[in-house]
């Protein structure tokens, strides 16, 4: 549907009063949390936000990954807290530790949970929505040097010592309004609030887009704050007991049929395809998808009828493997690649964990 057509013009003329009054009600929540009438808590280590103004995709999975590793090279101790998303402690509260051996369920703490502990050596994730109480708890029992707070930008209740927003390069321009006309869950003014500007899969698309949203975004940000450019790179598939079975060039030319259940699934599948390999099929699953037997069964029949793997990403594999340890079963593992601004990044990442 495009612009130009009358039902799109109806259906814009209807809810842009809907997203009139949701951006009104962020604007106004913000502007009580900065101007401290509503009580936001200082904490006595350094808070990091990640975060987006989008629903989902934007790569803070990674990011975060990416982060704590850097975080752990210079001898911190990292705390992430985590929604733990569709998770049964969502509402609650739990914690895992880096480094013990994994018997942890994704029903109770959600996928991404569980993908953060797998990959850190030096980290606690807690998880459940109430984030400033659960770091209150939980803090004197774990003592981190720093705390990040993932998927925070709209989390006010803790100030931070540094706001990174993430945003996607592959994101329609036309689907930057805010809900319910469009994929925004905050306005454009909250970037006031910003200190680093991350955008992910920057080489996927023409320069003249991504300086288009560059300029999109600055008109709305500090002129202090800085622009770094990333993509993912991929390091290899692996099996679901997490040992590597291919290497990213051993793809080439092998049958292959995609499984994804997150916010992007296209993304995946495009990067799958760009390593040579001949995808022959593409199941896309809603995010966070919890996959049943029979699902996972059928699709894995169907790549052993057809010569092919079923790959999938590092998210889904915490819930597949529950259900199969097929070997025609892999995951894709991926980490950030900047392609501008790392070293800035880092230097304004050292400042926010000395102050």
């Amino acid at each position: 549907m495009t612009a130009t057509n009358p039902i799109f013009k109806f259906l814009i003329k209807l809810l842009w009063p809907l997203a009139w009054l949701w951006d009104g009600v962020y604007r106004l929540r913000r502007f009580l949390y900065n101007y401290d009438f509503i009580a936001s808590e200082k904490f006595q280590v350094p808070v990091i936000s990640v975060g987006n103004l989008t629903f989902g995709g934007t790569g803070k999975t990674p990011f975060t990954i990416w982060l704590s590793e850097y975080l752990n090279q210079q001898d911190k101790k990292v705390m992430i807290l985590t929604r733990g998303y569709k998770g049964k402690l969502e509402n609650s509260s739990g914690v895992l530790h880096s480094g013990k051996r994994l018997g942890f369920n994704p029903f109770e703490y959600g996928d991404e949970a569980l993908l953060l502990v797998r990959r850190l050596k030096n980290a606690v994730v807690v998880v459940g929505k109430k984030r400033k109480q659960n770091l209150e708890f939980y803090f004197d029992k774990e003592l981190p040097d720093v705390v990040l707070l993932d998927d925070g930008h709209q989390h006010l209740q803790l100030k931070r010592n540094l706001n990174i927003v993430l945003f996607d390069a592959l994101m329609s321009p036309e689907r930057y309004h805010v809900a319910p006309l469009g994929y925004m869950r905050e306005g454009f003014s909250a970037l006031k609030d910003a200190d680093l500007i991350v955008i992910g899969r920057a080489s996927q698309v023409e320069r003249e887009r991504l300086d288009d949203l560059q300029k999109l975004i600055s008109k709305h940000c500090r002129p202090d704050v800085h622009f770094s450019l990333m993509d993912y790179k991929p390091t290899g598939f692996f099996d679901s007991s997490y040992e590597k079975s291919l290497s990213p060039e051993d793809i080439q030319g092998k049958k292959v049929i995609c499984l994804a259940g997150i916010a992007s699934p296209e993304s995946f599948f495009n990067l799958v395809e760009s390593m040579g390999a001949d995808v022959i099929e593409r199941l896309s699953f809603p995010d966070h998808y919890f996959f049943n037997v029979e699902e996972v069964e059928e699709i894995i029949e169907r790549a052993r009828q057809e010569g092919a793997y079923v790959v999938t990403t590092e998210k889904d594999i915490v819930k597949i493997r529950r259900i199969t340890d097929s070997p025609s079963l892999l995951y894709l593992e991926i980490q950030v690649d900047f392609l501008s601004g790392k070293n800035e990044a880092l230097e304004i990442i050292s400042q926010a964990i000395e102050n």
